[in-house]
């Protein structure tokens, strides 16, 4: 028994070694065509912009084209199916975003499980979202907000992108932690809700600051808090959310994916160059021009904020009982 255990994990050993040496002989010619990166967005909103920055970056770097492709619809539902129907061999990547974790328990008949078909390759930026009212809001700070929330339930509007979108989903978080109810308007986009916003049909709304801080800065709309644990530095007279609701945050986040399988030295090669990519300080300074704070990090460490993030929605989702038009 001893001789033939012996043997069996010799050979057990040896197959093992054979997927290895062929992932890294892979990842050495890696890519070895043109890489598409799937956003679920349409082009020219921040996260086209996320995408393509990086997308310029790992070209240059690992010396292929990597282009991004567009894949709207359904919540970011339709990019990601994409990506993990696509083969796992780096050449078809996700540009993950908060809609991933919130998805995961909004839709009930998904075709996929975005914690175990997607992989994690890198995180990268993290952006704030911002309370805000119009004038015709008597509230000037957040408590006062509450307070007017509290004496008036049901009546005061809450506008969003719509329903299940990052901003929704913080304004719903706020709502189960101030322990107010605010009657939510979904819209089919933020241009729409900050028009009606701006004209007084709606009286407050949640949305990313780089969206925003044009109306803020000029005074036709009042920031009473912003999402992040700390302030943002393109609002730094805007307190946190959290400064008057303990432990409080929301924030949106992009980071790349990839398919299930993906060769872990093909992930290693790309989580590499993308956290190089955010200490270039061009590619630093764009990001932050979002209002976004950089993240980086592990691909391990992307892979369990994902698993944060997917149940801390799925709570709120349960709260709100919230479900897609």
């Amino acid at each position: 028994m001893q001789v033939s255990r012996r043997r069996f994990l010799h050979v057990a050993a040896s197959v093992a070694a054979l997927p290895v040496t062929s992932r890294f002989a892979a990842a050495q010619n890696y890519p070895t065509r043109p890489v598409r990166l799937i956003v679920g967005t349409a082009a020219g909103g921040s996260s086209d912009l996320v995408g393509r920055l990086i997308a310029q970056w790992l070209s240059e770097r690992l010396g292929g084209q990597f282009v991004v492709e567009n894949r709207t619809g359904a919540g970011n539902n339709i990019a990601t199916e994409t990506v993990v129907n696509a083969a796992p061999d780096g050449h078809t990547l996700l540009l993950a975003s908060t809609a991933g974790a919130i998805n995961a328990s909004l839709y009930r008949n998904l075709k996929f499980n975005f914690i175990r078909d997607v992989v994690p390759v890198a995180s990268i930026v993290g952006t704030a979202y911002v309370i805000e009212v119009n004038h015709s809001v008597p509230a000037k700070s957040l408590p006062e907000f509450i307070a007017y929330a509290k004496a008036n339930p049901g009546k005061i509007t809450m506008a969003s992108p719509g329903i299940g979108s990052g901003p929704h989903m913080a304004g719903e978080l706020f709502k189960m932690m101030a322990g107010i109810d605010l009657l939510h308007v979904p819209y089919r986009g933020t241009a729409p809700a900050h028009t009606d916003l701006l004209g007084g049909q709606v009286e407050s709304m949640v949305d990313g600051i780089l969206g925003s801080i044009e109306f803020i800065n000029s005074k036709k709309l009042r920031a009473l808090g912003v999402s992040t644990l700390t302030r943002s530095p393109v609002l730094p007279d805007v307190p946190t959310v959290n400064e008057f609701v303990p432990g409080y945050e929301a924030t949106g986040w992009f980071g790349i994916g990839a398919p299930r399988n993906t060769p872990r030295a093909i992930v290693e090669i790309l989580n590499k160059e993308i956290n190089a990519g955010l200490e270039n300080p061009l590619i630093k300074a764009r990001l932050e021009g979002l209002g976004g704070r950089i993240l980086g990090g592990s691909s391990g460490n992307f892979a369990a904020f994902i698993a944060n993030e997917t149940e801390k929605w799925g709570k709120v989702v349960k709260f709100a009982n919230l479900s897609p038009i």
